[in-house]
């Protein structure tokens, strides 16, 4: 009992210093930026008098210590101020924005994990063979090609040249604002209203871009598949099970793949994790109206609030799904206690 709850503080205080240095982190980003946030509010033209009046609206005359206690204070009453671009709360925008990214990365990983864990175990079982390299090659290519390029070749052919998929964006302009927002998902939400023809709309618009990052992610789930699972096939318990004469199909997901898969709840998590920060470009070159389309407007106009708040989002993600990989490994895993 003791011990368990010595690995509980353990895990609470290494999550609390963690998000203590993202606070840190972020506090900084605002206040090293070289643009100044008085005269992205206020505009480059605006009377020194009012300049001044904002600043000290903004808290911005206070010596750093006393800032950075105020922004702990708004982080801890979940305000991370308001946008100027939209003049709404980062939060509320953030709320419009963040599911469509969200939508977006699921289904990615979703694709990734079915394709790519058992393309990874074939890819062991069949070690140096034919199959094993067009895998590698694969995997290759999906890790050394930029992400942009794949969505701009997609867009290239199968928009551009050949016609057969719709356009940047995640709706045609006669289904946009139909739909009640439930779930954020438009997929899930045109299901939920029975509208058919907007849920096609949705899925066809979802295709491009997730077959980019599902792509990308399976490469990289594939390459550790094979790793963790050639590890595994090298184990003595796999040598007694084969001498004791069961068939390979048995050896390999009866014995061989469990210990692999709760290797695999970490990678997969991180990689989720991944897909939600690291749709920006992805969001940037379809014109999908996610959270990173919204960080990187946000950025280009030195609007701050939202950068840094998109910025907390994603670190925050980082280490919610890091923990739960951590405890779901320990929960899994009778080995590690």
């Amino acid at each position: 009992m003791s011990r368990t709850l010595k690995t509980a503080g353990s895990l609470l205080g290494s999550v609390l210093a963690t998000l203590f240095g993202l606070a840190v982190v972020t506090f900084m980003i605002g206040r090293v930026m070289p643009v100044d946030p008085v005269i992205a509010a206020v505009g480059d033209n605006a009377p020194e008098a009012v300049i001044e009046r904002v600043r000290v609206e903004m808290g911005l005359d206070q010596p750093l210590i006393v800032q950075f206690g105020h922004y702990i204070w708004q982080l801890l009453h979940g305000d991370f101020g308001k946008s100027i671009l939209t003049q709404n709360p980062v939060t509320t925008d953030i709320a419009h924005y963040f599911p469509a990214t969200m939508e977006l990365a699921t289904y990615a990983l979703i694709i990734a994990v079915v394709i790519g864990v058992p393309l990874g175990i074939l890819s062991a079982v069949k070690q140096g063979s034919v199959v094993d390299q067009v895998i590698r090659v694969l995997c290759l290519a999906g890790h050394s090609i930029p992400v942009f390029v794949l969505a701009l070749l997609a867009l290239l052919i199968f928009y551009a040249a050949l016609g057969i998929a719709p356009g940047p964006g995640r709706q045609d302009i006669i289904f946009q604002d139909m739909l009640p927002s439930v779930t954020g998902f438009l997929t899930v939400d045109a299901l939920l209203a029975r509208d058919m023809d907007a849920f096609r709309d949705a899925l066809a618009h979802l295709v491009l871009p997730v077959t980019v990052l599902s792509y990308f992610s399976m490469a990289y789930i594939t390459r550790m598949t094979r790793a963790f699972m050639l590890d595994a096939l090298k184990g003595e318990f796999i040598v007694a099970a084969r001498a004791k004469g069961l068939s390979m199909t048995r050896v390999i997901f009866g014995h061989a793949f469990p210990t692999v898969a709760v290797q695999l709840i970490t990678v997969i998590a991180l990689t989720y994790a991944g897909l939600l920060e690291g749709a920006v470009v992805t969001e940037t070159v379809f014109a999908w109206p996610g959270l990173g389309q919204y960080l990187t407007i946000s950025l280009l106009n030195a609007d701050m609030n939202p950068v840094i708040g998109a910025t907390l989002l994603i670190g925050l993600i980082y280490v919610g799904l890091n923990l739960l990989a951590d405890v779901l490994y320990r929960v899994f895993d009778p080995r590690v206690q």
